[in-house]
């Protein structure tokens, strides 16, 4: 049987494009009805997420939050069941862990199985198959997911039953997000006392701190590029659910919740959909007019 996708989003696509690539017979669907992967060999555009699960034996997820997911299973109604029994659900998007928990003992208990399989990493990474995957399930359901999924990514690792991969994801996250805003501090900070941000960029890429991330992102922002990788609003929702856990468990995150802020203030200045680095500019419009020349 083929294998069923169900969301196009900037994330989806480039990876339902390298699962197609690597011969992965695909079941597509989108509910924005997105047909990019039209014509691509092995992929057929299915007319509803029930025609996904009709065909598939195993249905990656990879929608943008808790009640998108609820509603293209149509959790909750007779209809749910039919569409995950005897299936293999793969939830790739970010949710709360609860949240999961949750979907995941609905799954079994209509005769389906589930894997939470969240990545790390933004559109390029998932253009060029270097996510680094966290699965979540029953160990045989884990290792069969595994191999589906592996023009995906670079790294894989099995974090035990749900939701321990999207608490490790969301831990993951808190990083990420307070790496970034700091990146953009630091580029705000030389920008004001008139360093070249060129040089600037060198020499923190040539440095202990350089990684990955810092790289692509250091770039976007002295080049002022805020196409969309990781957008703002999608940040500020993945902030937010790692708040709320923060909160459940008791843990004290105060740069987190600066953070949160600054997304937040990012978002409201109208740049919801543009990248994570746009942060920046939340940081711009809080900035103290300038005292002149020192």
């Amino acid at each position: 049987m083929e294998l069923g996708f169900i969301g196009l989003g900037v994330m989806g696509l480039p990876m339902a494009r390298r699962l197609a690539a690597a011969g992965r017979p695909l079941r597509v669907w989108s509910r924005s009805g997105n047909a990019a992967l039209e014509g691509v060999a092995g992929v057929q555009h299915a007319a509803s997420a029930a025609d996904v699960f009709a065909q598939a034996d195993t249905v990656v997820l990879m929608l943008a939050n808790a009640a998108a997911t609820d509603a293209v299973l149509m959790r909750g109604t007779t209809h749910f069941g039919r569409l995950v029994h005897d299936r293999t659900v793969v939830q790739m998007g970010t949710t709360a862990p609860e949240y999961s928990a949750g979907l995941a003992a609905d799954v079994r208990a209509s005769g389906g199985r589930y894997v939470e399989a969240p990545v790390s990493g933004s559109r390029v990474p998932a253009e060029n198959g270097q996510l680094v995957c966290m699965l979540a399930g029953d160990a045989d359901d884990v290792a069969r997911v595994r191999e589906l999924l592996a023009p995906l990514y670079k790294d894989c690792f099995a974090c035990g039953a749900p939701p321990a991969a999207l608490r490790m994801k969301l831990s993951v996250n808190l990083y990420l997000i307070t790496l970034v805003a700091g990146l953009a501090e630091a580029v705000h900070f030389a920008a004001r006392q008139g360093v070249d941000l060129d040089l600037l960029r060198a020499v923190l890429d040539a440095g202990p701190m350089a990684s990955a991330v810092s790289r692509i992102k250091l770039d976007k922002l002295v080049r002022r590029d805020f196409g969309v990788q990781a957008a703002i609003s999608d940040v500020l929702m993945n902030a937010r659910l790692v708040a709320d856990a923060a909160a459940r468990a008791a843990a004290a995150t105060p740069l987190l919740d600066d953070s949160l802020q600054l997304f937040a203030a990012t978002e409201a200045l109208g740049l919801g959909r543009e990248d994570m680095a746009a942060v920046i500019c939340a940081l711009e419009a809080r900035a103290r007019p300038a005292t002149g020349p020192a």
